[in-house]
């Protein structure tokens, strides 16, 4: 299935290792020297380890891997460890911008040596350092997280971004309509799976998640997708759902659909995917720069005045990580109170209603990620809405 993007976005997929502009990881390195300063610190070292923590790929264009340590300050050459020894190579080529060393696995020490020999004292931590390491570090130098800072800066997406966003989305898509395609009785959830997995990874796409559950209609069982797939096989009769993320690089879209198995939908299903639609309805029509979190709220009251109630969270912010607002609705709340901000001009959030049932043994997944924008908001997806059937 060839994917539907606009020619820059086929381009920036044409690239061997794509980089953002010079520009864009300028702007980038400027808001770093303005958080640094807020806190007063002279250096910054920013950790990605066991492919945890992305701050790295945002900072240098390095996926990180197994473990990589940067050391930044404004207006130097940046200097990075990475291990294993095998991936240094990689590591060089794609960021030419850069003193790469191999960690040989003592990559701490090597970058304490590096922040020694640039004078830093104060030093800014961006990333999951663990608490033995972030001890030894400490011994010898003022150290102060900025992991609250790193949200703040990745939750209004550059136009730039946006670009990578619209191409996460499309390689999303087509993970649906492989896995939809790839839907019949006797396929088992675990190549359900590997068929989603079709669609994207001969474009480039890496899986974030796959989640995909399959319950009879007349016997419902589950009510929400699995994040593991079961060796069950679906059958005639059978509900599938699913919520699908393939990343292009760090940006992955995120995309959710219900359909059903050589039968049309029992009353039960219709209810509950009418209900879902209609709250990702009323959601989005509130949503502009400046809407709060209780406008949100009120506007899924629709899932309770039909009977219904969620299991995942309704909206939640996305891009670089799992973000606030994260909300769900008056009979299931995500948290103890909501958060205290107001949407903003190009936030990426997911609105996802997961209506169930109040004995949570059915229920439906639809929804997708898209854009906030000064008057409303844009959608990243291009797949097809609605109750879907297939065969």
């Amino acid at each position: 299935m060839p994917l539907r993007l606009a020619p820059r976005q086929r381009a920036i997929m044409t690239q061997e290792y794509p980089r953002f502009s010079d520009e864009e990881y300028e702007r980038r390195h400027r808001a770093l020297a303005e958080v640094m300063r807020e806190a007063g610190a002279d250096a910054l070292l920013v950790v990605t380890e066991n492919r945890s923590g992305n701050a790295t790929q945002w900072v240098t264009g390095w996926p990180g891997t197994a473990e990589a340590l940067v050391v930044f300050r404004p207006g130097e050459k940046m200097w990075m460890s990475v291990e294993w020894v095998n991936h240094t190579e990689l590591a060089k080529y794609m960021c030419p911008h850069m003193d790469v060393v191999w960690g040989e696995h003592r990559g701490l020490e090597k970058a304490a040596a590096e922040l020694k020999r640039r004078g830093a004292r104060r030093v800014g931590v961006m990333g999951p350092l663990r608490a033995a390491k972030y001890r030894s570090l400490g011994k010898t130098l003022d150290l102060v997280s900025l992991d609250a800072s790193y949200t703040r800066l990745r939750m209004i997406k550059s136009m730039e971004e946006l670009d990578w966003f619209t191409i996460g989305a499309a390689l999303s898509d087509a993970g649906l309509a492989a896995l939809i395609a790839g839907t019949k009785p006797g396929v088992s959830e675990r190549e359900l799976a590997a068929a989603c997995e079709s669609g994207y990874i001969k474009h480039g796409g890496t899986t974030m998640i796959h989640y995909i559950g399959v319950t009879s209609m007349k016997d419902p069982a589950l009510c929400v997708p699995r994040q593991h797939p079961a060796p069950r096989k679906v059958r005639k009769g059978d509900m599938v759902f699913c919520e699908i993320s393939a990343f292009w690089w760090d940006y992955a879209g995120q995309v959710l659909r219900t359909y059903t198995v050589e039968a049309d939908p029992t009353s039960l299903y219709r209810d509950l995917h009418a209900t879902a639609e209609a709250a990702f309805d009323a959601v989005t029509k509130v949503m502009r720069h400046g809407t709060t979190m209780d406008e949100i709220v009120e506007a899924t009251g629709v899932i309770e005045r039909n009977g219904f109630t969620i299991c995942d969270d309704l909206v939640h912010g996305f891009g670089g990580g799992y973000w606030q607002p994260i909300l769900g609705t008056k009979s299931r709340p995500a948290g103890s109170k909501l958060p205290d901000m107001t949407l903003a001009e190009n936030m990426i959030v997911v609105v996802q209603p997961n209506v169930i049932t109040r004995d949570r043994r059915a229920g439906v997944q639809v929804g997708e990620m898209i854009r906030v924008t000064r008057a409303g908001f844009e959608r990243l997806h291009k797949a097809k809405r609605g109750l879907l059937r297939v065969g």
